[in-house]
């Protein structure tokens, strides 16, 4: 079995920066309406947005050690379900022959506090 790891930390503030910024254009980049609508719902909304933006990092570091592929956050949705783990879904459209013929798993991980966020996620490949 091989192992692959990444790990991403955010500060709270860099995102709420961004989104004061950039406003929809920033959200819409970076994120599906999934995780967008989720983080609303959620008191904790910049940080909730945080965890996800450092676990896209986080899978991005990961999956380019197993795969030499880069993804783009986008292709990345960060699923959270309340008291329960969140989980990755990837949005990749690949090549036959390519990664899809590769089983993979992952797990996540995430947590956020008042100034920081922050993911590691680890793909096993059988």
């Amino acid at each position: 079995m091989e192992i692959y790891t990444g790990i991403d930390i955010v500060e709270n503030e860099r995102i709420k920066k961004a989104v004061e910024r950039l406003g929809d254009r920033f959200l819409h980049r970076v994120f599906t309406e999934r995780e967008i609508d989720y983080c609303k719902q959620k008191v904790t909304f910049y940080p909730c947005l945080a965890a996800r933006f450092a676990a896209k990092e986080a899978f991005i570091k990961a999956y380019y050690q197993a795969f030499k592929k880069k993804l783009f956050f986008k292709q990345i949705e960060v699923l959270g379900k309340r008291n329960f783990p969140a989980e990755i879904l990837l949005h990749i459209e690949e090549e036959v022959g390519e990664i899809s013929e590769i089983s993979f798993k992952s797990s996540i991980s995430i947590s956020h506090e008042n100034k920081f966020s922050v993911a590691i996620v680890i793909i096993y490949i059988p």
